[in-house]
């Protein structure tokens, strides 16, 4: 078996498209296919359905993706042991992020990073969403969970707080609740309910359990745009809100309190670029600690 073809069966394998993984890898699209047939004959084997609208992997497809894996991680560990390969912050490391936390807080202060290291190029995609490391939609993903399962590390990047705001102008038109009954009596503002991706997020149930938003916006920053206009109440970041003097805390006995976790796949531990990345991102979150859960 040729490790070119095993790099171009992952690709594909993750991206769902022989073009899709051709483009990620810098080779055309009839080089791509070739690869994948060379290694079908190589193993006697399909493992890629083409369909016209993608391809999918056979019974033996996945069965191999677990060795292609394996051999990956250990592909890239010797290639990090012997200094060969990724020696200098070169490369393309896609991180995705929940948009408040991605918009935010990482956009401003991922620009430093580029500019220490020229070679290194960062893709943020920061969407109301999660993210497959195993199928590498991102390289490194921000996380409101600590994962379960799968082969990836993990750790704690920064505990942070939410709570009730609602503008001053909102105020100044309809008053503030005294408690969280007369809530019911407001313009509540909250998610979408069925595209809410994670349990945790199901904030406003913690404050009150019949939360009935006029209102729901699938998005962080879109939510604290719409308190800013005077659209109503809703549960915001306290990093975010609590920064912007026309937003004002309703209720401030009730607060949130969930975390970020950072996670990649363990197979990328060893990528000098990954690595530097994720040191980055954790050393800004804890510079920036009182913001995430001010006191």
């Amino acid at each position: 078996m040729n490790w070119d073809d095993i790099r171009v069966f992952l690709a594909v394998a993750r991206a769902g498209q022989i073009l899709a993984a051709a483009r990620r890898l810098g080779i055309n699209h009839a080089t791509a296919a070739r690869r994948i047939t060379s290694l079908e004959t190589a193993l006697d084997a399909q493992l890629i359905v083409r369909r016209t609208n993608g391809c999918g992997l056979t019974g033996e497809g996945e069965a191999f993706l677990a060795h292609a894996e394996r051999i990956e991680a250990e592909m890239l560990a010797a290639q990090a042991n012997l200094g060969r390969t990724d020696s200098a912050i070169s490369g393309t490391v896609r991180i995705g992020a929940p948009d408040g936390f991605g918009v935010s807080f990482l956009a401003p202060r991922l620009g430093s990073l580029t500019a220490r290291h020229p070679e290194l190029r960062l893709q943020l995609v920061p969407v109301p969403r999660s993210f497959s490391l195993p199928q590498r939609e991102a390289d490194i993903a921000i996380t409101v969970e600590r994962p379960a399962e799968g082969r990836l590390v993990a750790r704690k990047l920064v505990d942070y707080s939410l709570s009730l705001y609602a503008s001053r102008a909102y105020l100044e038109a309809y008053g503030a609740p005294q408690n969280t009954e007369q809530l019911k009596d407001h313009r509540l503002i909250s998610y979408v309910e069925d595209l809410i991706f994670s349990p945790s997020l199901h904030f406003t149930r913690e404050i009150l359990r019949n939360w009935e938003a006029r209102f729901e916006i699938s998005s962080a920053t879109g939510q604290t745009e719409a308190v800013r206009s005077g659209a109503g109440i809703a549960v915001l970041h306290d990093y975010i809100a609590g920064l912007d003097p026309d937003l004002v805390r309703v209720l401030p006995e009730h607060r949130i309190e969930r975390s970020y976790y950072m996670v990649y796949h363990e197979s990328a531990r060893d990528l000098a670029r990954v690595r530097t990345v994720a040191d980055h991102i954790s050393m800004i979150a804890q510079e920036h600690k009182a913001a995430f859960y001010p006191q």
